[in-house]
């Protein structure tokens, strides 16, 4: 059985996390036996100067062909330093294969795993390590992932050659709002345990609808649908207080569901609880199509150093893999496909806990293996978890 993966690498870091998630995935498949077919394409700021496109033509049609894709990460400075490369339509280069495939490919959900593992340590400071014990932090937070603030609709106006006027329009619709909705209780009713404060299955719509029209549209759909799941606890919570309660008591917190803007945010500030960055996967998902991606961005002053986490890539194939367990088409060998997502976790999970091969990011400067070192140590566990099986006969080198 072949699987086609569209390979966006990237600028700056992301070709070499990707490069790690691939070298895993080459694993997965000698010991399988179902063949990954790769197909990469350059992408990104970097790409956009030289060719002046920031993808190549036909980039659309090979992802909408993929049976998944694999996102290492854009984003490149501008050559007169005022930011990122922009494209002649304002976009920023990138655009097309990130933002351009949520929409295009209606990747409606992106699904964000915030999960503290053993062995890591939470980015806050002056708490004490017992209060974050790994346990107390496994929640799933999922944002609306094709409208809101990311729409397109506004521009700038600019009389006499001056920006003076900016305008990005916010839209809200009920039919994103439901899909996204209701996959956060199907997330949600799927999830073997709750929340870790007291076991219960609980959805949190998090909004500003004291205020905003998008966010009283958003809760009123959230009601509506939240009826057809009597089993699970459902509230809302209001975007600026929620941010205070994700960091002082994320143990309330089973799935989260948010509008893309509000999302955007808080995630990232999620990631704190989980040890940063680094170890935080972003799966954009629809009904047809998905793309999995770390979420740490191209750090470009790495670029070339083997420095960064590969973990956050590493666990977006293994997102990929239990999502193509679900698919249709793969239903032959989704207990494989799981079994593969289920080994690679446990092995990322072992070298976590183990400590002694880890990035800069997780241990400090003076301890940090390099990525290359880290991704080994996850191929040497994943192969011994795989091997019982009988099926990986060569070398994960």
């Amino acid at each position: 059985m072949t699987v086609s993966v569209v390979a966006l690498g990237g600028d700056g870091t992301g070709p070499e996390v990707l490069e790690h998630g691939l070298k895993v995935l080459k694993v997965i498949s000698q010991w399988s036996g179902i063949e990954f077919q790769v197909d990469p394409i350059e992408c990104g700021g970097q790409y956009y100067l030289k060719h002046g496109q920031d993808w190549p033509q036909g980039s659309e049609q090979r992802c909408s062909e993929a049976d998944v894709i694999l996102l290492g990460a854009v984003g490149w400075p501008a050559p007169d330093g005022s930011g990122p490369v922009t494209m002649d339509n304002g976009k920023m280069a990138g655009w097309s294969p990130v933002i351009g495939n949520r929409i295009r490919l209606d990747l409606y959900a992106n699904i964000r795993p915030v999960k503290l593992y053993e062995g890591v340590k939470q980015r806050i400071h002056g708490k004490p390590q017992s209060v974050w014990q790994p346990g107390l932090v496994d929640m799933i937070i999922l944002r609306e992932n094709t409208e809101d603030l990311y729409s397109g609709i506004g521009g700038t106006l600019s009389p006499g050659g001056q920006d003076k006027v900016a305008v990005d329009t916010r839209v809200i619709t009920r039919e994103a709002s439901e899909k996204v909705i209701r996959k956060a209780f199907e997330v949600c009713r799927g999830r073997a345990q709750g929340a870790p404060k007291d076991g219960k299955k609980r959805v949190t719509a998090v909004v500003k609808d004291n205020v905003m029209q998008g966010c009283k549209l958003f809760a009123k759909v959230f009601r509506e649908v939240g009826k057809e799941y009597p089993e699970i606890e459902q509230e809302t919570a209001i975007v600026d207080a929620f941010t205070q309660w994700l960091i002082g008591q994320p143990e309330h917190y089973d799935v989260v569901v948010t509008t893309n803007m509000f999302g955007d945010i808080v995630t990232d500030l999620a990631s704190v609880l989980q040890g940063g960055m680094g170890m935080a996967v972003g799966c954009n998902t629809g009904d047809h199509h998905a793309m999995f991606e770390p979420i740490h961005g191209s750090a470009p002053k790495y670029a070339g150093q083997d420095k960064v986490n590969p973990l956050a890539m590493i666990l977006s194939v293994k997102e990929a893999l239990a999502w193509l367990a679900t698919r249709p088409k793969f239903a032959s060998q989704a207990a494989t496909l799981n079994q593969a997502a289920r080994a690679l976790e446990a092995a990322v999970e072992e070298v976590l806990k183990e400590g002694r091969v880890l990035t800069y990011d997780l241990v400090g400067e003076e301890k940090a293996s390099s990525g290359s070192q880290v991704t080994d140590a996850v191929i040497q566990h994943l192969s011994a978890l795989l091997e019982p099986v009988g099926k990986l006969t060569t070398s994960p080198g």
